[in-house]
């Protein structure tokens, strides 16, 4: 009896002594404070440092209490997950093997309850923490680092989550992605600890969204047949209205009110942004002229609501039809495929699509064909940072400014390894504290230092090859890149070289530097072709 739950995860042990050992330095900053405190090292000539600042130094300890208690509660988060799943697996063990499914069920009903009336939590919630806590255990790697303190438990339920559902091999690919270094191509940037619980799912979930077994059209078929509109009372008089749409519908709607709400913004307007777009939504539903609670209607028909551009990130071959890749919508996330196709080749305008080397996953171009440089660059460092890159931050591109990380009157240039995207909050406090950017590079956003010293690395994207097309690389392009198809921006020297066989192609390396088609081929946007990506073979 006393082997039954060996197989759980040996990390809670190891946790148990990280326990005590967290316990002992809160205890030692505890003991500095007070001393700081009271004010004794002053009548008794202690030396607290040459240029110490008693304050900053009690500030400090604050932050690094603050760090330890974190590390704490995940230690002590995977010896309860560990006594959690254990509990359930003696009750098991304690079931006589002969007993009836009845019987079996009852039982675990039973170990359910009894977790829920010690924590004194619902029977639901005692049921959930079973499930994760059981999830979490059986992914050793997760154990491992919520045991250690660099993982916290929101982080592990997260993992726990986007799991359920996959087969053991897929959970296992899942983990090892953000957790084994080692792993190809594995997770790049800030480790999972180090990203806020929203980031680290936004990333879990794209990965599980681009790995998953069943294609994602299959999957956006079946979540369409479910869209829905639901209504919820909250207190104080108000309530809820939430729409489940397909996410380029939802991201249209969300876009076009925060432009609306930008045009009716000015000296005389007092509403900010946040109250602004329900107060649209309510008028586009209801008619022009309803009156908010602020009794001033909202006349949208007059606002000259400013463009609110979108970047489809699709993997080149997805988009000539060669690939079912999922691809990635700015400020959503994956994609079905044909959802891309259509917003960047259906007349939806303000939607530029960005194509992606089949090789690694990194970006070829920006779709342009009317915008200065100025502008594409601002989209290359939207799409390289996607949100706020100050830690934590989630903010979303269409609020955020393109800052020079080294100010322009210091020295600095203007380039994607200068600038980074900044919200409007941390842009201002950027320039009025000590925090500071690191370097950003071509594709790879800034870490940053807070003002004590701490180091927060940079969440990047996960970029990957791209699943290639049936037949081999020389063969494709024959019938899939028209005489007619031309691609703007593209990195020819990085491209995969091939030699084609037929007298309608041209060997780019046998053009002319100075060949007038050289300018006709980068002056013109991409362009598909459906009759020819239909008819290949």
């Amino acid at each position: 009896m006393d082997d039954v739950g060996m197989g759980i995860g040996g990390g809670a042990g190891v946790a148990l002594e990280g326990v005590h050992a967290s316990v002992a330095a809160l205890h030692a900053l505890e003991k500095e404070d007070s001393f700081l405190a009271s004010g004794a090292h002053v009548g008794a000539g202690v030396d607290v440092g040459a240029g110490i600042d008693v304050l900053q130094r009690r500030y400090g300890i604050r932050l690094e209490k603050l760090e330890l208690m974190a590390r704490l509660e995940a230690k002590l988060a995977a010896v309860k997950a560990r006594d959690v799943a254990e509990a359930v697996e003696f009750q098991q063990a304690m079931t006589p093997p002969d007993a009836s499914v009845q019987d079996r069920t009852y039982a675990g009903m039973s170990v359910v309850e009894e977790i829920a009336g010690v924590l004194t939590i619902s029977s639901a919630a005692a049921g959930a923490l079973v499930e994760q806590s059981r999830r979490i255990c059986s992914l050793p790697p997760v154990m491992d680092a919520l045991a250690a303190g660099v993982l916290s438990w929101q982080h592990a339920r997260i993992i726990a989550d986007e799991t359920e559902g996959l087969t053991s091999e897929g959970a296992a690919s899942l983990v090892a992605h953000f957790f084994d270094p080692d792993a190809p191509h594995p997770a790049r940037g800030a480790a999972p600890g180090e990203l806020v619980p929203s980031r680290f799912r936004a990333k879990v979930r794209s990965w599980r969204e681009r790995h998953h077994p069943e294609s994602i059209e299959k999957r956006h078929v079946k979540g369409v047949a479910d869209r829905r509109m639901e209504y919820t009372p909250d207190k104080d008089g108000m309530a809820w209205v939430s729409l489940c749409l397909p996410g380029d519908t939802a991201c249209a709607i969300w876009n076009r009110t925060t432009a609306i709400a930008r045009g009716l913004q000015g000296p005389d307007e007092q509403r900010t942004l946040t109250q602004l777009r329900p107060d649209i939504a309510a008028s586009l539903l209801l008619g022009a002229g309803h009156t908010t609670q602020t009794g001033k209607p909202t006349e949208i028909g007059k606002v000259p609501a400013p463009r609110a551009d979108v970047l489809v990130t699709v993997p080149v071959f997805s988009l000539l039809g060669l690939t079912d890749e999922a691809a990635i919508l700015d400020g959503f996330g994956p994609i079905p495929t044909s959802m891309a196709r259509n917003l960047v080749a259906d007349g939806a305008d303000s939607f530029y699509r960005v194509l992606v080397d089949p090789r690694n996953g990194a970006a070829l171009e920006i779709g342009r064909t009317r915008y200065r440089l100025t502008e594409t660059i601002k989209r290359w460092i939207r799409m390289r940072d996607a949100k706020c890159t100050f830690p934590g931050c989630t903010n979303r591109t269409p609020d955020n400014d393109t800052d020079h990380l080294k100010a322009w009157e210091h020295g600095g240039t203007t380039n994607v390894s200068n600038l980074a995207q900044l919200c409007p909050k941390h842009h201002r406090l950027k320039h009025h504290s000590q925090w500071t950017p690191h370097p950003a590079t071509e594709n790879n956003p800034p870490g940053w230092t807070s003002p004590t010293g701490r180091h927060y690395n940079a969440e990047q994207q996960d970029a990957e090859p791209t699943p290639w097309p049936p037949g081999t690389w020389p063969q494709w392009p024959q019938w899939a890149v028209p005489r007619e198809c031309r691609c703007l921006d593209a990195h020819l020297e990085d491209l995969p070289q091939w030699e084609p066989d037929d007298a309608r192609y041209v060997d780019l390396d046998d053009l002319p530097a100075d060949d007038p088609l050289w300018a006709e081929f980068l002056a013109t946007s991409f362009a598909l072709f459906p009759d020819v990506i239909g008819a290949r073979p």
